[in-house]
């Protein structure tokens, strides 16, 4: 097996083996708790410009499902792992994981002490990283190496992870008709919807207020996506225009729920390293009642911009960040975490009961 190499941005470098496909690649390098959904992970938009480490010690033990992908591809610029499956076992399994990442031309790396890399990225923040592999590879940790590592930056990660969806004609007016604003939609939240009797039409991130409106949705779900919330301000005006018609209901989820908040006057904040995992504990601020969550992100609403209108909902148990929020001026609720999870944990779905209850109160 090849070697390959893991630089991070502060001069760190970490040696193990090539996975998935070969090559150079830089982006941001963060941390992830989650014991199984390395498959939704994988495919998540929200992932994008992310080298993406894997805490859980196995992974790929039930190699690859395509009907479990959260998108048509996988959206990570790198993937580190302990340890990798060659030989899954799954009834549903239809590869090994990493024949998919030279499909997807993933340039990954295992065999590296992952606990060590947490541990600095939990002390230190996230950082820049690059992997090489390869037949050429090498420690190649010079100033050089290190300022080109340093100076990647994610921008434009909305639009780059756009799927090819016009805006349609019409759509067929049924009860529970749902518009999906997408900015890097997991499958699993149009799922959720469709479950429970909705009418989903997925519209891309630049479109209107107006050409949504006109589509005479009964609510509005604002998708999950990548990125600096703050960067979009384009979308966020539109946004701040869906919340005149204050009796459509709205439900965010994480980027969604950051640009939605953005829109009412509140602000953003990067996080030290993220919230990334299924097992975050957040605490319901009305019953104290705490839940388990899935959660992907790396920036945080501040609780302390929160405008009057705004209520904070819930609440990070372990750093205390604003987890959720209730607007009180118009029809509108949402969370920083995922109650869509596919490989769970589940506590939250609920919620997409609340906002179809929120739908059918409407018609």
């Amino acid at each position: 097996m090849d070697k390959a190499f893991l630089i991070l941005a502060d001069g760190t470098v970490f040696e193990g083996q090539s996975i998935g496909a070969k090559g150079t690649t830089i982006g941001e390098t963060v941390f992830t708790t989650g014991m199984t959904g390395y498959l939704e992970t994988l495919t998540d938009p929200s992932y994008f410009g992310q080298i993406v480490t894997q805490t859980f010690p196995l992974i790929g033990n039930y190699g690859t499902i395509p009907a479990d992908f959260e998108s048509k591809k996988s959206w990570a610029k790198g993937y580190v792992v302990r340890e990798i499956c060659d030989s899954p076992s799954n009834f549903r399994c239809a590869g090994n994981l990493d024949t998919f990442l030279k499909e997807q031309k993933i340039i990954g790396i295992s065999g590296i002490d992952t606990r060590a890399l947490t541990k600095k990225l939990r002390e230190a923040g996230v950082m820049n990283g690059m992997i090489v592999s390869g037949d050429d590879a090498d420690i190649n940790a010079d100033e050089k190496t290190l300022d080109k590592i340093r100076s990647y930056k994610i921008v434009g990660a909305v639009k780059s992870v756009q799927q090819n969806v016009d805006f349609p004609d019409k759509i067929e007016h049924k009860k529970n008709s749902v518009v999906l604003f997408d900015f890097g939609a997991k499958a699993n939240i149009q799922r959720e919807l469709e479950k429970r009797g909705c009418t989903v039409t997925v519209v891309p991130s630049n479109t209107s207020a107006e050409k949504i409106i006109s589509l005479s949705p009964d609510g509005i779900m604002l998708s999950n996506g990548p990125g600096d919330p703050a960067e979009n301000t384009e979308i966020i005006a539109e946004i701040k225009k869906l919340c005149d018609y204050k009796k459509i209901p709205i439900f965010g989820i994480c980027l969604g729920h950051q640009m939605l908040a953005l829109a009412r006057g509140a602000k953003t904040a990067k996080l030290k390293y993220g919230h990334r995992g299924g097992n975050h504990p957040v605490k319901d601020c009305a019953s104290g009642r705490v839940y388990i969550t899935s959660q992907n992100h790396g920036y945080a609403v501040e609780s302390d911009s929160l405008p009057d209108f705004a209520k904070m909902s819930f609440v990070n148990v372990n750093d205390g960040t604003c987890e959720g929020i209730d607007y009180t001026d118009i029809n509108a609720f949402s969370v920083q975490f995922h109650p869509e999870a596919c490989g769970g944990p589940h506590d939250t779905n609920f919620l997409f009961d609340r906002f179809f209850a929120m739908l059918s109160a409407g018609n």
